[in-house]
């Protein structure tokens, strides 16, 4: 048996019965996708109006409204704010996906 063999059957193994367990049924894979699908739409577009609306369009009038550590809070939501937004989704995302996994039992276990 070769290295390359015996190194890469466990990988193959494992990989095997996450397969099996997850293509079990066609439908459960329709539900799982979907609610990913929806998942990600929300957060994206969470994250495109935080940093497109409040960075671009709205920034005038967040401008005039209030401020955040000195600036402008337009300005920090172009600068800063959307950074901060888009790390926070990450988390939420994969909170959300370890709990779909997990529903779906295509956890890692």
């Amino acid at each position: 048996m070769q290295l390359s063999t015996i190194l890469l059957s466990p990988l193959i193994q494992e990989s095997a019965v996450y397969l099996i367990r997850f293509y079990m049924s066609s439908d459960r894979m329709k539900i799982y996708w979907r609610r990913n699908v929806r998942y990600l739409l929300i957060l994206l577009s969470i994250w495109f109006l935080v940093s497109y609306g409040c960075g671009i369009i709205w920034a005038d009038e967040l401008n005039h409204w209030a401020s955040m550590g000195g600036f402008k809070l337009g300005f920090w939501f172009a600068q800063q704010g959307a950074i901060y937004v888009f790390v926070l989704l990450i988390f939420v995302y994969v909170w959300l996906m370890n709990r779909l996994d997990k529903e779906f039992d295509v956890d890692e276990k």
